[in-house]
């Protein structure tokens, strides 16, 4: 079970909650992009599993310029220096290819650390072309929700991703993994892994409120309120995931 999260206390209530291993994110709210350095030193020095991280340097689509490549590479610089234990990054072209040259590039610079192609995946052209090109540059995971606003909906493509990936690549579902859907999702597909955020509604600790401001110009959550991944669903997932894994006799 992975989990992403996008601060010290997700990270540390996803551990709490059995997850293997962490997709350390900025910006959630955007489908995550690259956590500041000292996120996840701080992550690192508090939590003993795996911490996987996110490359992406904005949001929005995952064509990116030359300067925002540099960024990039850059990133993936800094993130192993503080410790990153693997990265997570997606690459495409205009035309809705996977961008073999770049990820090529990045995947060689991240090494020896796994990578993971995320769900940039969902937004390539031809799901089969992309896939194979996937493992032709080495990526070690495929995180997707096959094509679709949610893994369940996906379920179809992603049973063919891990059928035709086998041993070559783990495909790991994720988008909208909840309690409900998660044990249809893993007999439907027999994936291996998962992905989740299991988080829940914190509220604000400010006691003085100015409300009618918002720091965002587009989409404006509200100021006061905090997403927080949360130990107890977390548990729940996994033990869902166990007993089906059990069943099933898939060995993780």
């Amino acid at each position: 079970m992975e989990i992403c999260v996008d601060s010290v206390v997700s990270a540390l209530n996803a551990e709490a909650g059995g997850a293997s291993r962490l997709e350390l994110c900025a910006n959630l709210v955007e489908g995550g992009t690259t956590p500041t350095s000292g996120l996840l030193r701080v992550v690192k020095r508090r939590v003993k599993i795996p911490v996987f991280a996110m490359v992406r340097p904005r949001g929005g689509d995952f064509v990116y310029t030359e300067d925002e490549f540099g960024v990039m590479e850059e990133d993936v610089r800094d993130l192993k220096s503080c410790g990153a234990d693997g990265f997570v990054f997606g690459i495409l072209t205009p035309s809705g290819g996977v961008d073999v040259e770049r990820c090529s590039r990045l995947v060689e610079l991240c090494r020896p650390y796994p990578v993971t192609f995320h769900r940039a995946f969902d937004m390539v052209k031809d799901p089969i072309e992309s896939l194979e090109d996937i493992l032709r540059i080495t990526f070690d995971r495929v995180l997707t929700s096959g094509r679709c606003g949610t893994a369940l909906g996906g379920m179809p493509l992603i049973s063919q991703l891990v059928e035709r990936a086998g041993t070559r690549a783990v495909i790991v579902p994720g988008g909208g993994i909840n309690e409900e859907n998660l044990e249809a999702l893993l007999r439907g597909t027999r994936a291996k892994e998962f992905h989740c955020s299991a988080r829940v509604t914190s509220v604000s600790k400010m006691e003085y409120r100015h409300v009618g401001v918002a720091m965002g110009s587009n989409y404006q959550p509200d100021e006061f309120v905090l997403k927080v991944a949360d130990a107890k669903r977390a548990s729940a997932l996994l033990s869902i995931a166990k007993g089906v894994w059990r069943e099933t006799c898939i060995n993780i």
